[in-house]
């Protein structure tokens, strides 16, 4: 790599700096006024929203990937088109297309640090940030509204179904429904626990129980005050199950795919979860190529306000095209990887096809 190439790539990380400084606080206001809605007097508190938000920028500069790489390309190619310096750059040899290599290398680089980022950051700091609203939720003693709003956990092993209504702030059980039906798929007994606590091998300890179950026509009710029942969760903790798709690491998606699949339980958003994922670093390669059409299309242009400008409508318009996508994938259960794939796949062609044209121009 000569010089040429590592100041190029100098500039545009310079340029991604500049697009994270002006999308990250962005968002996070956004964020931060919404969990605002939450906010209550003996629970969960500004400060600790604040906290919740602060927590999850990681996250927000892995979604924004993208378009942070294509401003951060079209700061910097244009800071070094403004200055003569790629001017000077091109009449010393330097193609377009050796331009579009440094700038695919910069992509790279940048890809693999959000990926290391999002697996071993920003996952495990947004399941915190998650777990630290839910436990001044539920000390605020909201818990019984967290029940009446559906469960949040279910499996089902053979003719076994288990439902869970929430967790408490120490992750026990609240309101869990046993359900066990006969071959013929009637339903043969009925188990509510008020609460459970888990204990060692996989067992339960349930409190507050009622029973019935269905003989020979004759159904027979009763109580008890605790219950031994043999958990059929895997070995995954009940925190785990409740953490929206887009917090988990690769690895956790793997495992809780995984599980789903051996509960009979449906896995499309998390298969999409992950395969987007994988789809993400094909889309910031794309969206950093196209800042060199944006560079080179207006090479006497004096300033970058109007490059920026379309820029950012670009990158809005590509960012909320893929997750109307994906969203209409999980909603009508298209192929995973077709859905997740294909669009970022198809935006690399066209980056590519555009250097091509501009190199053969220029």
């Amino acid at each position: 790599m000569n010089i040429f190439s590592r100041y190029i790539i100098f500039n545009v990380f310079i340029g991604f700096l500049a697009a994270a400084a002006l999308l990250i606080p962005l968002f996070t206001t956004f964020d931060f006024i919404n969990e605002l809605d939450d906010v209550s007097a003996n629970g969960y508190r500004w400060t600790q929203a604040l906290v919740v938000v602060l927590m999850k920028i990681p996250r927000y500069l892995i979604d924004l990937g993208p378009f942070i790489a294509l401003l951060g390309g079209i700061v910097g190619l244009g800071q070094l088109s403004k200055t003569q310096e790629l001017t000077a750059m091109r009449i010393s040899g330097l193609s377009i297309l050796r331009i579009s290599v440094v700038i695919l290398y910069s992509g790279l680089i940048l890809t693999v640090s959000l990926g290391a980022l999002d697996e071993w950051v920003a996952s495990p700091l947004q399941q915190r940030a998650v777990q630290l609203k839910e436990i001044a939720v539920a000390q605020a003693g909201n818990i019984a509204d967290n029940i009446n709003t559906g469960n949040i956990l279910w499996a089902r092993h053979n003719n076994e179904f288990v439902t869970v209504k929430t967790l408490d702030e120490h992750n026990q059980p609240i309101g869990v429904e046993i359900f066990h039906y006969k071959p013929d798929l009637s339903l043969e007994s009925y188990i509510y626990a008020e609460k459970a606590s888990i204990l060692d091998n996989g067992m339960w300890a349930l409190h507050g129980v009622n029973q019935k179950s269905w003989a020979n026509g004759k159904e027979t009710a009763g109580k008890q005050d605790n219950l031994l029942w043999q958990s059929i969760f895997t070995n995954m903790s009940l925190k785990e199950l409740t953490m929206p798709s887009d917090s988990f690491s690769i690895k956790q998606l793997n495992h809780y795919i995984r599980y789903l699949k051996s509960t009979d339980q449906p896995n499309i958003e998390f298969k999409l979860a992950l395969w987007q994922k994988l789809g993400r670093p094909i889309l910031i390669l794309a969206m950093i190529l196209l800042s060199i059409p944006f560079t080179f299309s207006v090479p006497r242009a004096p300033g970058l306000g109007s490059r920026l400008a379309v820029g950012v409508i670009v990158g809005l318009l590509t960012y909320v095209s893929y997750q109307i996508i994906v969203n209409l994938g999980l909603l009508f259960s298209l192929n995973v990887r077709l859905t997740t794939l294909t669009p970022p796949i198809l935006l690399l062609l066209t980056a590519m096809g555009l250097v091509y044209r501009f190199n053969k121009r220029h």
